[in-house]
């Protein structure tokens, strides 16, 4: 993507935290922002925030797992305003624990909102970033989508069919001659948002802000990267584990605290 000034960028999960933050980013990059999320108090409180600083916005409350809702979504977005230019998908949850611990009503939403909710947002607004001359599909994923993640195993599962289909839709779009539109992969690991209250950062690491991943992103979109990983360990966790014997990196991830790491997961 060249640039994003007057672009229209479609934001689910807009309300709070990465989602909010990008939705900061981008508008402050020339961009017009359409925020989704299901929480309609909360976006109602975030567009107040915007419009205070003098940055208008759309909002539409949606659950992302209600595919009959999204169809109607897409019109309703195509009579207000017109075709997207970009689509964020952001919108997640995460369950931590033992799995036999976590309900499995809770494991199967964790596939319905992180990964066929995506799935499904992409399947309806795709149309309108290849009728266009310039769009793109941003997909946050995880840096657990290239490991795997005790106490969090249907979450780092869900990312990793993330990151398989945002690959795999690229290089679909590629070989369709569609390169007008890119796929840029966010793959950040534990973020200060509440998502993630009580996980430990691997060893020298940090927790990261919405913030920062929002500004990483927004700088990634522009570049048309196909993935952003945050910090160093999830830039260097896809080289090591295609150097290292599967047993010699997993032990490695041990001693980096990475296979504990949400073991005290409480979540918000």
């Amino acid at each position: 993507m060249k640039t994003l000034t007057g672009k229209r960028v479609l934001v689910t999960g807009g309300a709070s935290g990465i989602g909010k933050a990008i939705a900061e980013h981008f508008a402050a990059a020339g961009a017009e922002i359409l925020l989704v999320d299901l929480n309609a108090d909360a976006l109602a409180s975030v567009a107040s925030g915007f419009a205070q600083r003098g940055i208008r916005v759309r909002t539409y409350t949606l659950d992302v797992t209600d595919v009959s809702r999204i169809t109607g979504l897409k019109e309703q977005i195509a009579r207000d305003v017109g075709p997207i230019d970009v689509l964020v998908n952001n919108a997640g949850l995460v369950f931590g624990g033992g799995f036999l611990d976590v309900p499995l009503e809770k494991h199967l939403t964790t596939y319905r909102v992180n990964t066929l909710g995506l799935v499904a947002m992409t399947h309806a607004f795709l149309p309108d970033l290849l009728a266009g001359d310039d769009g793109h599909v941003v997909n946050v994923a995880s840096a657990s989508a290239y490991i795997g993640l005790p106490f969090g195993a249907t979450y780092a599962s869900s990312k990793w069919a993330v990151l398989g289909f945002s690959e795999s839709l690229a290089l679909e779009l590629e070989l369709q001659g569609q390169g007008h539109v890119h796929v840029t992969s966010i793959c950040p690991s534990y973020v200060a948002t509440g998502l993630f209250d009580g996980a430990k950062a691997p060893f020298m690491t940090r927790l990261l802000t919405a913030d920062r991943v929002a500004a990483l992103t927004l700088r990634g979109v522009l570049a048309n990267k196909p993935h952003v990983r945050a910090p160093w360990l999830a830039a260097v966790t896809p080289i090591l584990k295609g150097l290292l014997p599967f047993r010699l990196f997993y032990r490695s991830a041990a001693l980096l605290g990475v296979n504990t790491s949400m073991m005290k997961w409480r979540g918000r």
